[in-house]
């Protein structure tokens, strides 16, 4: 990777910068893409690509676009989207040629927060399941998701996560696996006790410091140091990759109810502990999931700008100001040069109530150029004038989808690059907006 260029100000670095695309199978686009690519470390083995908001439909065929073009011209072998890491095994039995027979039958199970109703979805699923019959392509391409076992409101059970890791273990063990079993279910009880939407603003709701979660909190340690110790024996029996599997589901039950019990304390930094243990599971999930490509190929994580960007994340819920640190910024410290991340803005959007950015903003700076997006490099801000761009107002956001978040001074030391386009349409097949 070259040395960043150093400009005088922010007209300068846009004009000579910025890569103009289209996005579609194109040479166009696919050169925009090598260029980027080629500013990029050759070490980076987990991409990054944000999206300004949920309910951006061009961002998410923008995304399609590039995966696609990494897949076939970069060595990248696997994409993670913002969904349920425990449910995209579906997915990606599906794109395998195994399982269900169509995408009707997973876009329920197979995704989280309603994901698989988006019609880019099931487009980049398709394509990915078309990618992998073709014989000539030796490595097959797979799906995965990285996000908690959470959803806004609520946490699932550590039920599903535990049975996998009882599953797992129960060929090797017999009688004693029914007996652990018996005793991990009676503990967890029904899967609603758990998952009470009324818990995530009141602790009292939340089951997770009842005595049977402590006890399965203990019973969960047990399974993880057992694990560990029959390391030899399982792998020999298994196979390294389904004892691996098996270690990382135990891990996030052991995090889920660490959720929980945090879900149940009344505490002034409650809200920021539960993002935080969110964000810093899914950057477990996403070091498992390199991992786990190691010698078949590079991963693409897509998900919302403030999981992926590198510095501190912040969001205003009701009368709370809060401040975590995101996915983004414990790849940083795991990954080092080899994670790398795009954000993405949006000009304007009138189905998602994103309005004209106000003038001297830096949407209304990339809006007023005549290409209709464009990929740009920030190089952490370096070789850009930190005056100039600590003098950058925000943008006003929108009162119709509160998941678009403005970009600010910071996002220049956020993403490695932007890539901006002047408008979106709202996805097809997202939940209807206020």
């Amino acid at each position: 990777m070259s040395s960043p260029v150093t400009h005088a100000t922010l007209d300068e670095w846009i004009s000579e910068e910025s890569i103009p695309f289209s996005p579609g199978p194109s040479g166009i686009f696919n050169g925009a893409v090598d260029s980027m690519l080629s500013l990029i470390d050759s070490s980076v083995m987990l991409l990054g690509f944000g999206e300004a908001l949920h309910g951006g439909e061009d961002i998410l065929i923008l995304r399609n676009c590039l995966f696609r073009c990494l897949a076939e011209k970069h060595g990248y072998s696997a994409i993670a989207i913002e969904s349920s890491f425990t449910r995209a095994d579906v997915v990606n039995e599906y794109i395998a040629g195994r399982g269900t027979g169509s995408y009707d039958g997973i876009k329920g199970t197979g995704f989280s927060h309603g994901f698989g109703k988006l019609g880019a979805n099931r487009e980049l699923v398709e394509w990915m399941r078309e990618y992998n019959t073709d014989p000539s392509h030796r490595v097959k391409l797979r799906f995965y998701g990285f996000d908690s076992p959470t959803e806004m409101m609520y946490a699932d059970s550590p039920g599903h996560l535990l049975h996998f890791v009882l599953d797992y273990l129960s060929p090797f063990d017999g009688a004693g696996a029914d007996e652990r079993r018996e005793r991990i279910d009676l503990l967890l009880g029904a899967d609603a006790r758990w998952e009470n939407p009324a818990a995530a603003m009141d602790p009292a709701k939340s089951a997770g410091l009842s005595p049977d979660a402590t006890e399965l909190r203990i019973e969960t340690e047990d399974l993880i140091s057992e694990l560990s110790e029959r390391r030899p024996e399982l792998v020999s029996k298994s196979g390294e990759s389904r004892y691996l599997e098996a270690v990382q589901y135990a891990t996030m039950a052991r995090k889920l109810l660490n959720y929980h019990a945090v879900m149940a304390r009344e505490s002034d930094n409650r809200l920021v502990r539960l993002l935080g243990i969110r964000d810093a599971m899914m950057a477990d999930n996403l070091e498992y999931i390199v991992s786990r490509e190691h010698g078949r190929g590079k991963v693409l994580a897509f998900a919302h700008n403030s999981h992926l960007q590198r510095g501190k994340a912040s969001m205003q819920l009701g009368p709370y100001a809060l401040t975590w640190y995101p996915a983004g910024s414990h790849l940083d410290a795991m990954f080092g040069p080899r994670y790398a991340v795009i954000g993405s803005a949006v000009g304007i959007s009138d189905e998602n109530g994103i309005g004209q950015p106000e003038p001297g903003t830096l949407e209304a700076l990339l809006n007023g150029l005549p290409e209709k997006m464009l990929f740009i490099p920030t190089h952490k801000g370096l070789g850009l004038p930190a005056e100039e761009i600590a003098a950058l107002p925000s943008r006003s956001g929108s009162m119709k989808n509160h998941t678009y978040f403005a970009l600010t001074p910071q996002s220049f030391m956020d993403f490695d690059w932007l890539a901006f386009l002047d408008s979106t349409t709202y996805s097809h097949g997202g939940p209807k907006l206020q």
